[in-house]
């Protein structure tokens, strides 16, 4: 019984500090954190080509490109695939250039590490 109630003891402790640190900075920054805004227009273009212009099909061609010089074959092509098929878009050459796919770059693991080859 009393290992229980230290259990659940530890437990709101835990919570009351979690919620204060989250009210803490919620406070320190002056205001709630910011509703998501939508996509702007404002893309990005090389060679022609927008950001989130590309068609579901063209997702392949592309991610075999891109996925070209890697010898994590698979894995690259699944990833690629799935964040183009969510931004689509896919950075030009087979390594760097995220910034012409905002979206692309943007999508982060749990961890924090790029989701998007």
């Amino acid at each position: 019984m009393a290992r229980a109630l230290n259990f659940v003891m530890f437990f709101l402790v835990i919570l009351f500090f979690a919620l204060t640190v989250e009210n803490h900075q919620a406070n320190a920054t002056g205001t709630e954190a910011p509703a998501p805004q939508p996509q702007s227009s404002n893309n990005h273009t090389m060679n022609g080509i927008t950001e989130g212009s590309l068609q579901p099909q063209e997702c392949g061609p592309r991610c075999t490109t891109r996925c070209s010089n890697t010898q994590y074959k698979k894995p690259c092509l699944f990833f690629c695939q799935k964040c183009c098929a969510k931004c689509l878009c896919v950075p030009p050459g087979t390594y760097g250039n995220k910034q012409f796919c905002p979206c692309y770059n943007n999508w982060k693991t749990k961890r924090g590490g790029p989701k998007c080859p």
